[in-house]
């Protein structure tokens, strides 16, 4: 009996840490069921690096956009994005949004930069990936009044913020998605979180070659790990692993719809 499929939803495969060893990565993954994987671009620099995985793998895609650490040096519009996300394998736009905690770039160049990736999104149809961090109020005040001047569909990625924050996101027809900071032993709030949000919209990723789940925290993330998140909201939710896996896949495809779901045998 074949394993139900699973959906890295978001990780960084052109990253230097899988570099000479992808083809294992790849085959691992697909050993844990976990047969599709979105990776994610960072900078618009790095595009042609991040699509040349997604060409190379039938079952990888990708995203186009500037991560809110960006923003300041990797300047985009709205029309260039919409034109990268032309190619057949780009599905998502992003990641993009606003991080504080860090505040690589100023809050106004991320901000304007978030606002970029959204209207891209409007107008393109691709789902919309968003990092939060740090900058709840602002990302709630930004979605709320950006889907009053048209929709678009839109998820937050690697959920690790306040209940309000998903619960608005998911009021404005958003999705939420879990990484392996769920297996953490101090993530018992972020547990009681994702227990009462619906499944009908989780997604699941790793972030990797970043937060690796337990038992391999400290160690280099792949997507293979998927299914430690996966198997953790089963046992939070009461629920089968087949069910978390077979809505959290429904649900990635639903968002990501330019990506074609694989045949299983």
């Amino acid at each position: 009996m074949s394993q139900p499929l699973l959906v890295d939803s978001h990780c960084h495969l052109n990253f230097p840490d899988f570099k000479g060893d992808l083809d294992g990565i790849i085959a691992n993954a697909q050993d844990n069921g976990v047969g599709v994987m979105q990776t994610i671009c960072t900078k618009i620099s790095e595009f042609p690096e991040v699509i040349s995985v997604a060409e190379k793998y039938e079952n990888i895609y990708a995203s186009v956009g500037v991560h809110p650490h960006e923003a300041d040096k990797e300047k985009t519009s709205v029309d260039e994005l919409i034109k990268l996300a032309d190619h057949p394998k780009v599905i998502g736009i992003g990641e993009t949004g606003l991080d504080y905690y860090y505040e690589h770039s100023k809050r106004s160049a991320q901000q304007e930069s978030f606002l970029s990736h959204i209207e891209a999104a409007r107008q393109s149809g691709l789902g919309l990936i968003v990092h939060s961090r740090d900058a709840d109020e602002d990302t709630i005040n930004i979605l709320q009044k950006e889907m009053k001047k048209g929709p678009f569909n839109a998820l937050i990625h690697c959920f690790s913020s306040s209940k309000e924050l998903a619960e608005k996101s998911i009021d404005l027809g958003m999705y939420i998605s879990i990484s392996g900071i769920i297996t953490f032993k101090k993530s018992e709030e972020l547990r009681e979180i994702v227990k009462d949000l619906p499944l009908e919209r989780l997604l699941v990723e790793t972030d990797a070659p970043y937060l690796a789940p337990i038992p391999y925290r400290g160690k280099r993330n792949e997507p293979a790990y998927t299914r430690y998140t996966a198997e953790l909201i089963a046992d939070i939710k009461n629920v089968s692993y087949e069910s978390v896996a077979e809505i959290t896949t429904n649900n990635f495809f639903t968002l990501f719809n330019k990506a074609k779901k694989p045949r299983r045998a």
